[in-house]
Order: C-alpha cells, then sequence, then structure tokens
C-alpha cells in the first residue's frame, strides 16, 4: 500500500494555485496516490442506524457492527419514534417551507420548545436546523467584537467558529484545569465574558470538570455557556444532562444541546432565560436565515423525550453496555484514554499508516469504526471512537471485542 504518512488535511489549507477554485495539486497527487485510505471517509450506509448495518466501501457492500453512530439510546428505529414522524409527515408535509422568524414556526415547533425547555428547568428555548450552527449561532446571538469567550481547549469547533464569526476575543483554558480557567479570568477583568465548557468532550469521552471548575467560575460571577451534544439523555437520574449528573441544575445561562445524537434526529437547541432567547432570535443569522426543521423531525424529537424520559430503561442499558465494553477492552490492553462516558477512544499513537490499515483490516473482519486524524485530534494521540448505544447486544459487543482483538491488538499490544 501506499504510504498515507507523507501529509496530513493540514498540510493543504492554504495554496499556491492562482485560480482559487482549484484545489492545490499536491491534494489532488495525496488523494490520487492514498484512494485506499481516503476510500474509509463518506462509506455508504444502508438502511438504518443500528447496532449492525450494511456499509458500503470500495464498491463492496457487507454487514457490520456499527460502532460509530451517535444513536446513543437506539431512538433512531424505536417504533413509537417512527410511527410519530410517520404522522408528521401526513399531516404537516415535508418540509417547513421558511425561516422560524418568518414562515417556517409551526405549532410542533412551539411545542418542543415548550417542552424542552420545561425538560430542562429554564424559562424558554430556541431551536436550529442544525447542531452545528446552533453551538455557533448561539455565540454568535450573545457575543460583540470587545467581548471574550473563554473556551476549554477542547471545545467543539462550533463553538470556536462561533466567537470568531463574532469577532469576539478567544481565550482557551488547558483542559479541566481550574487553574488555567482562573487565570483567564483573572486576565479578563473589566470585559464582557463567557466561559463555554462541554458536557461530554466528543474526542476523548470525558467530562467536564464541574467540581472543580464551577468555584472557580462562581467567583469570577462569570455566564456559563454550556454544550451537551453528547451527554444530554445520557447522564443523570432522569436524563437531563451533566447539570444534573453532577448536582449544578440551574447554575448555567445558555444550555445548548444537538438532536443528533441521543435523540437520534438532527438540529439542536438552546435553553436560557426569555427574555435573552427572544434578544437573541434576532442576531442569530443560522437562527432566521435559515428554514426551520421539518415537522417529522420535530415529531420524532418530540416523541424521542418523551420514550427517553418516561422511564430510566434506555439510559440504564446504554451504560450497562458501556461498563460492559470498557471492562473487557481494558482487559485487552486497548488504550481508552479518560473516558468517563459512552464515548470511548482508542489511542492508536502516531502512525497514521497503522490507523488506516487497521481501518480496513477490521472493516473486512465486519466491524465500523472510522478513523480519527488530525487535525481533528493530535497528531500523537490518532484514534479510533467507539460509540456504545443501548441498542447494542451484548453478542454484538463480545463480536467487535474479538475483532478489536484481532486486529488492534494484535499489532499494537
Amino acid at each position: 500500500m501506499p504510504s498515507v504518512s507523507d501529509h496530513n488535511l493540514a498540510d493543504f489549507l492554504f495554496s499556491d494555485e492562482e485560480n482559487l477554485l482549484h484545489p492545490p495539486a499536491g491534494f489532488l497527487r495525496w488523494i490520487k496516490d492514498n484512494s485506499w485510505a481516503h476510500s474509509l471517509f463518506e462509506p455508504k450506509m444502508h438502511g438504518a442506524m443500528g447496532p449492525r448495518i450494511k456499509l458500503e466501501r470500495g464498491g463492496e457492500t457487507k454487514q457490520v457492527i456499527n460502532l460509530s453512530s451517535y444513536n446513543y439510546l437506539g431512538l433512531a428505529t424505536h417504533p413509537e419514534v417512527v410511527f410519530a414522524a410517520k404522522a408528521a409527515l401526513d399531516q404537516y408535509g415535508t418540509g417547513a417551507c421558511g425561516s422560524p422568524i418568518l414562515s417556517g414556526m409551526s405549532d410542533i415547533h412551539q411545542r418542543l420548545e415548550h417542552e424542552l425547555a420545561e425538560f430542562l428547568g429554564y424559562e424558554a428555548c430556541m431551536i436550529f436546523n442544525s447542531g452545528f450552527a446552533g453551538g455557533m449561532g448561539s455565540l454568535v446571538g450573545v457575543l460583540r467584537k470587545g467581548d471574550v469567550a473563554i473556551l476549554d481547549e477542547k471545545a467543539h469547533l462550533c463553538l470556536v467558529d462561533g466567537v470568531r464569526l463574532a469577532k469576539a476575543k478567544l481565550v482557551f483554558f488547558k483542559h479541566n484545569d481550574p487553574d488555567s480557567l482562573d487565570e483567564a479570568l483573572k486576565n479578563s477583568q473589566g470585559k464582557r465574558r463567557i466561559v463555554a465548557v462541554e458536557g461530554v468532550y466528543s474526542m476523548d469521552g470525558d467530562t467536564v470538570d464541574l467540581p472543580k471548575l464551577m468555584p472557580v467560575i462562581a467567583h469570577h460571577e462569570a455566564p456559563i455557556f454550556l454544550d451537551e451534544a453528547h451527554s444530554i439523555l445520557a447522564f443523570g437520574a432522569r436524563g437531563r444532562g451533566i447539570l444534573e449528573h453532577y448536582g449544578y441544575e440551574g447554575q448555567v445561562g445558555l444550555h445548548f444541546a444537538t438532536f443528533s445524537k441521543s435523540f437520534a434526529g438532527a438540529g439542536g437547541f438552546t435553553c436560557g432565560s426569555r427574555d435573552l432567547l427572544h434578544y437573541m432570535r434576532f442576531y442569530i443569522n443560522p437562527y432566521g436565515f435559515s428554514c426551520a426543521l421539518p415537522p417529522s423531525v420535530v415529531a420524532g424529537v418530540r416523541k424521542g423525550l418523551e420514550v427517553a424520559t418516561r422511564d430510566s430503561t434506555l439510559r440504564e442499558q446504554l451504560w450497562e453496555n458501556t461498563r460492559y465494553f470498557r471492562k473487557h477492552a481494558l482487559e485487552l490492553g486497548l488504550n481508552l484514554g479518560e473516558s468517563q462516558s459512552h464515548v470511548l477512544p482508542i489511542i492508536i499513537g502516531s502512525d497514521r499508516q497503522l490507523l488506516y490499515e487497521l481501518t480496513h483490516d477490521m472493516n473486512e473482519k465486519g466491524l465500523f469504526l472510522a478513523p480519527i486524524d488530525y487535525p481533528s485530534v493530535p497528531e500523537d494521540s490518532l484514534r479510533f471512537r467507539v460509540a456504545i448505544t443501548a441498542a447494542h447486544r451484548r453478542e454484538d459487543l463480545d463480536q467487535a471485542l474479538q475483532i478489536l482483538k484481532d486486529t488492534v491488538v494484535l499489532r499494537i499490544c
């Protein structure tokens, strides 16, 4: 196989081509020479997202165990959720056909906003048609030039882009480090500022260390933005997320999450005070100038919220599966980093060639895991990212662990 290690995506961000519509020639050569590796991206999934799926890669379609789906509670194929979405198609048609501000906000959209606000204990909620746009837009809605946004260094790119788009000052503090956060807050005294953290950090699977960070934030009286994309419905006795898990409900001013993970839909939402969200709706372009979510998606999310919160069965199954997989993966000698959640990295190191060869090997044996490469993660901690769901059966996890033993463990442990 040709070596994929000569370059990475960061090498081609800037181009010497005179015509900006021509991609760098080096990029095209790299893609062509390493098609065996790049063919692993944008795989074609045939059918619904479940624990086992039909996956097409390189023109070959086969049944594989799926450890790469965010369908954490298995709601993507839950019969009640699917029925609710189908019923909404009959009643509302295929699309909202307008932005929420002007013509796309229907009664079903408003009901979802009210239900989410009540669920998390806020006065109001606004929903977005994209999780990325929602995270980015929520910060754009409150930050202005001269303000300071203090982000955990592992914060999602949507938050970084939101700060940059708002032309506010972007400051990072060391991951989950209260002393680093304290220094950043001291250096920003006298400025309007906000601290942004995530419930579960998506590449490492660890949680925000609220017990250490909250006293620092409270001391400086700084407002907080919390992104719960991967933790909502999964953490907390009632599924209310990382704030419920750690006992800090009611102490976050802007509470954001997505619908594309545990809700198994699309889009996202932000909760906060009624006055603030009423203001934000008019200053977030991804909200005001984008079509509202299709009503069928909204109906599915509403039913998913009901199913996930009326009892804890799915959440308990998610955590039982997570504990089982973690225990046996560690026994195999796999490096799972500092994961505390249902998101578990399998850290390979800096060998990019090995990362892609292992992906092919696992795919051939019937396991779907996507390679996570630089610049998404540091160059010395390339990895796979396991997403455990409530829908996985014990036999799915056992077979996946055996394939990992026959591929990853055989090569690196």
